[in-house]
């Protein structure tokens, strides 16, 4: 295996082979297969364009023989950077052919985190489009060569300048290298909200079997439709079946960088989209435009994920949209839980489900790493056929992130109930220390959404001389409240005292992370450093 990686032992991964889990085959082979299978059918839209199945095939082909003439083989790393166009996935096709491994960028990263991917995986080339909005990412490029001499091409899609245009990089080379299907497919980046990513490596044995798994889940078939909304390169849009899961399948995926209501509903009505996977945030924003609109989401099942759901929303989100709720839990290093689509709605919109493989292996565990009996909080652990047992060039970080005995240490705080399913309750470290006290965020955070003024909420700690730390509460309101009303109302809800935040802040919207997240590292420098 790659050298920086840690595989799995020998005899778990070979009971994984003989499960049907890993079956052998990299994901060009595969992905190869699904375009021959499928010919004229469409396989992606972005806009106006629509690209067959076979012209996707051609495409793939063409660029993964001009990266071969260029010298990219095996292995070696290419960070990819682009929005979600279809220049994405005939990229990742292309890498994946000839066993390159995509370093999977946020269209939101700027020069520190590149420097750090480019850096830290080695990579040899980096992929990017021209422009997007008001970012030129060519003089990212440009910042990024000049300190990366190990990056030997900058490919870009659109306008290359100096640098070589993407549609150019053609070959009709063919002499594809044979790929090891255990070997690292692509790295995902661990989600985060501070700090630099880690990476995370996902064998091709290992992402095939997340990809098949999670549209069987879903029902995902070859007359389904994927709407990415989220960015494609995030694990859920990517691949939970998301764009290259859908695709595998035989179905359409349909590709945007909007989250406005009135474009994704008329995509969705166009397209006769069936499955989409969004984040909370996005969520309540489809559903008050549905209240205004009366849109109607019939027929179109939402994964909803990253951030826990308060069940009062959910099951309004059910009743506004009129469509198919599944919650999921889901971590880039591998374990996915869900609720499952044949759930009863008590179920669906309490918990996060059980875990996608019979194989997973899931705890909760208390501080000293012993199991907690159902229903008694304590951090997940898992280990399985597709969660990873170590990060990329990370032996102090894994030492913390792993047990001794290999089981991922997730940081999140959950709960196992008596039926088996996961409740997700918050992380681990976003508990806020106040005097004492601790304070979990998503509890108040929780109280603050069940008032119906409140559109979105969120909670920090700030540093604090005398009591460790304060919390402050971010709100964004429907209508005009007052903090006192709402500190009224979380205690009417029976909050202890010490939870009520000791500072609320209305704004007009939150901010996320690329990923969708509510971004509380920039909520902390707000709280720390009010403007004005």
């Amino acid at each position: 295996m790659l050298e920086g990686c840690v595989p799995w032992p020998g005899e778990l991964a070979e009971h994984y082979r003989r499960q049907g889990y890993w079956q052998g085959r990299p994901l060009g082979e595969l992905l190869h297969e699904a375009c021959a299978e499928h010919g004229d059918r469409v396989a992606v839209v972005c806009g106006d364009r629509r690209m067959t199945y076979a012209e996707l095939s051609a495409a793939s082909s063409e660029l993964a023989g001009g990266f071969l003439d260029r010298g990219i083989g095996p292995l070696d790393r290419v960070v990819v950077q682009l929005p979600n166009i279809t220049e994405f996935v005939v990229v990742m096709f292309a890498l994946f052919r000839i066993g390159a491994i995509p370093v999977l960028a946020l269209p939101g990263h700027r020069r520190n985190e590149i420097l750090h991917l480019t850096g830290h995986s080695q990579a040899v080339a980096y992929v990017v489009v021209d422009r997007a909005g008001d970012f030129d990412y060519r003089d990212l490029a440009r910042e990024v060569v000049a300190a990366r001499p190990h990056i030997r091409e900058v490919f870009v899609a659109g306008d290359a300048a100096e640098f070589t245009a993407l549609d150019s990089a053609v070959s009709d080379n063919r002499a594809f290298p044979r790929v090891d299907p255990s070997e690292p497919a692509l790295f995902l980046l661990s989600g985060g909200t501070t700090g630099l990513p880690k990476l995370i490596p996902r064998t091709h044995d290992d992402y095939a079997y997340n990809m098949r798994a999670t549209a069987e889940a879903m029902g995902v078939g070859r007359d389904d439709v994927y709407l990415a909304v989220n960015p494609a390169a995030h694990n859920a849009a990517l691949g939970c079946p998301g764009v290259i899961g859908t695709i595998l399948v035989g179905g359409r995926s349909v590709l945007t960088s909007s989250v406005r209501p009135d474009h994704v509903f008329d995509l969705i009505s166009r397209e006769n989209v069936t499955i989409s996977t969004v984040v909370p945030p996005v969520l309540r924003l489809w559903m008050d435009a549905a209240q205004k609109s009366g849109a109607d989401l019939s027929g179109v099942t939402l994964q909803v994920g990253s951030s826990k759901v308060d069940p009062t929303q959910a099951d309004q989100a059910i009743k506004l949209l009129n469509c198919t709720l599944s919650q999921w839990f889901g971590i880039g290093e591998g374990l996915l839980t869900h609720t499952r689509l044949d759930d009863p709605r008590e179920v669906v919109i309490n918990s996060e489900g059980r875990p996608l493989c019979p194989d997973d292996e899931v705890m909760v565990v208390d501080t000293e790493g012993r199991p907690v009996p159902a229903g008694v909080e304590g951090e997940l652990v898992t280990r399985g056929p597709y969660t990873i047992r170590g990060y990329y060039r990370a032996e102090e970080k894994n030492a913390e992130a792993f047990t001794a005995d290999s089981f991922f240490r997730t940081g999140d705080l959950a709960k196992i109930r008596a039926d088996g399913n996961i409740v997700v309750v918050g992380r681990l470290k976003d508990i806020i220390n106040r005097s004492g006290e601790k304070v979990p965020a998503e509890e108040v955070e929780e109280y603050l959404l069940a008032h119906p003024a409140v559109a979105d909420a969120a909670l920090v700690g700030v540093a604090d001389q005398k009591l460790g730390e304060r919390s402050y509460a971010f709100v964004v309101l429907r209508e005009d409240v007052k903090p006192p009303q709402l500190k009224a109302h979380l205690r009417e809800c029976g909050l202890a005292t010490y939870k009520i935040p000791d500072k609320l802040i209305a704004l007009d919207k939150l901010p996320l992370t690329p990923v969708g997240k509510i971004d509380k590292g920039a909520l902390r420098d707000l709280a720390a450093h009010p403007a004005g």
